[in-house]
């Protein structure tokens, strides 16, 4: 049995502790029948309480691995750029190491992972994308449960979970962390899982359904009408994805990228374009402004975009209360912050801030 990751010189394991309210994980999808899974969300991932009791409640929580909470953690705290100091990141990818080999524990008496195929398909897609090598039992595992279909649950086809797979697998052979051989076994289960969605989509244009969609476009970019016609009917029922977890997973697909572009991310570049930056024309979040344009004009969108944002009149002035559709939740002690372009809070509201030429304004969710 593993023993558990200890951090040098800290008396006490760095262990997942509950969120605070407004900070919890959502549901992480347990691969029973399609649509169960979220896209990265971050959760509270601190040192535990020096009080001893805790330390107990906490240990005693630690036993049932968290494989997928803590993979998307880890998602979303790259793609959102860490900080420059590396250490929390190498203790949380060390316990999610630790928690892919307690989660196969659960194989050698049920015939699957203790959490699901879904989950620790994201826990080595997590440690791909963060460049940590995964050791090849690993990977096979996956492989093999690929290859025999395991993926597949009461009769449902599991496409979230194969789709996490084909995203783990492509990650792992494009950044060259495998070996040359079993690079081409991965690049075969990619190409077959492709096959699979394109074979399986519905009339309407779903890959399973309309939650599990969006993840298999992820896979599916470049397979010609296929694609299309799932971005056709995705666009149709945007209405369903109501909650910050389905949206985080349905807006990679809407801007045409994938969980595979976090791993490509130049932080120090791309800081600013945390949202809604399309890859072409009238895909998104960049365009030309008048000069003296306040913030406010230039989130406008230019029909026949939607409206990209909402705010909510205050005395002070708009206040900026949504972004893409992702609302701030005053009562969790959320709120839409303005940064400038060296991270710097802005001092002005949305209604009163008039960027320069070419300057950078990054919309932040942040917790006061």
């Amino acid at each position: 049995m593993p023993e558990s990751p200890q951090e040098p010189g800290v008396s006490q394991p760095l262990v997942p502790r509950p969120s605070p309210p407004g900070c919890r994980a959502q549901h992480v999808g347990d691969g029973v029948g399609d649509g169960d899974s979220v896209g990265p969300s971050a959760a509270g991932w601190q040192l535990p309480s020096a009080n001893p009791a805790a330390c107990r409640d906490t240990r005693a929580a630690a036993q049932w691995p968290e494989t997928g909470r803590l993979a998307l953690y880890l998602l979303g705290l790259r793609a959102t750029c860490p900080p420059p100091d590396p250490s929390p990141q190498r203790f949380l990818v060390t316990w999610l190491k630790y928690y892919l080999e307690k989660d196969w524990e659960g194989s050698r008496r049920h015939g699957h992972p203790l959490t699901s195929y879904y989950q620790y398909s994201l826990g080595v897609l997590a440690l791909c994308v963060h460049r940590k090598r995964v050791r090849e039992e690993v990977i096979q595992r996956l492989l093999v449960a690929e290859q025999h279909r395991r993926f597949r649950h009461a009769g449902h086809t599991g496409v979230d979970t194969e789709a996490v797979a084909a995203l783990a697998f492509a990650c792992l052979e494009r950044e060259q962390l495998v070996r040359s051989s079993l690079a081409a076994e991965l690049r075969a289960a990619v190409r077959g899982i492709r096959a699979r969605f394109v074979a399986v989509q519905s009339e309407d244009g779903f890959i399973g359904n309309v939650f599990s969609t969006p993840l298999a476009m992820q896979v599916c970019a470049g397979a010609g009408p296929a694609y299309g016609r799932a971005m056709a009917a995705l666009l149709q029922r945007l209405d369903a994805f109501t909650s910050a977890a389905a949206m985080a997973q349905a807006l990679p697909a809407l801007h045409g990228r994938s969980y595979l572009d976090i791993a490509s991310m130049q932080c120090k570049e791309e800081l600013g374009r945390s949202w809604g930056q399309g890859g072409g024309k009238g895909q998104g979040g960049w365009h030309r402004a008048g000069t003296d344009a306040t913030v406010v004009a230039v989130l406008a969108p230019h029909p026949p975009l939607p409206p990209r944002f909402e705010t909510q009149d205050t005395p002070q002035g708009p206040f900026l209360t949504s972004v893409l559709g992702l609302a701030a939740q005053p009562q969790e002690r959320h709120y839409w912050q303005l940064l400038g372009g060296l991270g710097t809070s802005l001092q002005m509201g949305v209604a009163d801030y008039r960027p320069e030429d070419g300057e950078t304004v990054v919309l932040r969710l942040s917790k006061w």
